[in-house]
C-alpha cells in the first residue's frame, strides 16, 4: 500500500460502479423522454460553455450516456458494465478502482479541452462566437462515458483473460479475445479518425487507451519481460512438474485457498513481493507487499 493510498484510501466512493449506472439511468431517461430530451444539451462536456461560466457541466457530462436508441440493449449494456465494473471494484479494492476511472473522467476532460484549442486555431478567426458556441456542442457529444466503459472493458480482458462471456448471447469466448478485438478496433477508429480530420474523435479514443495504458504498465505489468522475472517463472514451471500427487499447485498467501476450493480461480505472482507469493484473483491488487 503507498503513502498516498494511506493517507487518500479512506475517501474512496465505495459502490462507484453503482453510481455510474445511475447516472447512466437518468442520462437515459432525459434522452428517451421527449419533454426532456433537450436538457441534455446543457449537460454536455462543452468546454466552451465552461469557459461562459457553465462550470457544471465538468460534472453533469457523466450522466450523457452512451448512444444507443435500443432499450433491450440498453439493458444488457448496463448490466454488463455493472458486472465487470463490480468485479474489478472488488479485485483491485475501492482506492484503485476510484483511481482509475477519474483518471479516465479527467483525461476525457482534457481531451474535450484539447479540442476547442484545435476548433480555435484552425477556425477562430474565421467562425464567431455563436457559430463556435453552436460547433462545440455538437462535438460535446463525442466525450461521453462510452469510452471510459471501453478502458474498464480492457482492464477486466487483462485482469481475467481467461473467462468466458457469451458473446452475443451464444458464442462462448474468453475475455482475451474480446479485449483485443475491442483493443484493435479503438486503435483502428482513432487512427481512422486521425486521417479522417475527426480530431475530436482521436482525442476521445486516445483518452480512454492512455487510462488503461497508464495503470496497466504502471502496475508491473511489464515485469515478466525481465531476465529474473523470467528465471523465476520457469524455476516455478519445473517445481510443479515434480509435484507429488495431492499437493497443490496454487495455493493464496492471503487466504490459503487454491484450485482444489474453487477450480474458476486465477493465481498470480506478485512482482513487487520479495519471494514467490502467488495470490487469487480477489487478492492479487489489495494485498500487503512482503519486503
Amino acid at each position: 500500500m503507498s503513502e498516498f493510498e494511506k493517507k487518500f484510501g479512506k475517501y474512496a466512493i465505495r459502490n462507484l460502479t453503482l453510481i455510474l449506472i445511475i447516472c447512466y439511468i437518468i442520462g437515459y431517461i432525459l434522452r428517451f423522454a421527449p419533454v426532456l430530451s433537450g436538457l441534455l444539451n446543457y449537460l454536455t462536456l462543452n468546454p466552451y460553455a465552461i469557459l461562459h461560466g457553465q462550470v457544471w457541466r465538468l460534472v453533469t457530462w457523466i450522466i450523457v450516456p452512451p448512444s444507443e436508441s435500443n432499450l433491450f440493449f440498453v439493458l444488457i449494456m448496463l448490466y454488463f458494465y455493472y458486472s465487470i465494473g463490480t468485479t474489478m471494484e472488488r479485485v483491485w479494492g475501492e482506492y484503485k478502482y476510484n483511481l482509475y476511472i477519474f483518471t479516465g473522467l479527467l483525461l476525457m476532460i482534457i481531451a474535450s479541452f484539447l479540442s476547442y484549442a484545435y476548433v480555435m486555431i484552425m477556425y477562430g478567426s474565421d467562425l464567431g462566437s455563436t457559430e463556435i458556441s453552436m460547433l462545440m456542442q455538437t462535438i460535446s457529444y463525442v466525450f461521453s462515458t462510452y469510452y471510459i466503459n471501453m478502458s474498464i472493458l480492457l482492464a477486466f480482458a487483462a485482469t481475467f483473460p481467461d473467462n468466458v462471456v457469451l458473446f452475443m448471447f451464444i458464442i462462448p469466448l474468453k475475455m482475451k479475445w474480446l479485449g483485443i478485438v475491442y483493443g484493435c478496433w479503438l486503435a483502428f477508429e482513432a487512427i481512422s479518425a486521425f486521417l479522417g480530420g475527426n480530431i475530436y474523435l482521436f482525442f476521445a479514443i486516445t483518452a480512454s487507451l492512455l487510462t488503461f495504458a497508464i495503470f496497466w504498465f504502471s502496475g508491473g505489468r511489464l515485469m515478466h519481460l525481465r531476465p529474473k522475472e523470467v528465471k523465476r517463472r520457469n524455476d516455478f514451471k519445473r517445481s510443479v512438474k515434480i509435484t507429488p500427487p495431492g499437493i497443490t499447485k496454487h495455493k493464496c498467501a492471503v487466504c490459503g485457498r487454491s484450485e482444489n476450493d474453487d477450480p474458476t480461480l486465477e493465481f498470480r505472482f506478485c512482482s513487487k513481493c520479495n519471494g514467490n507469493y502467488e495470490y487469487c484473483q480477489e487478492h492479487l491488487f489489495t494485498h500487503t507487499h512482503v519486503k
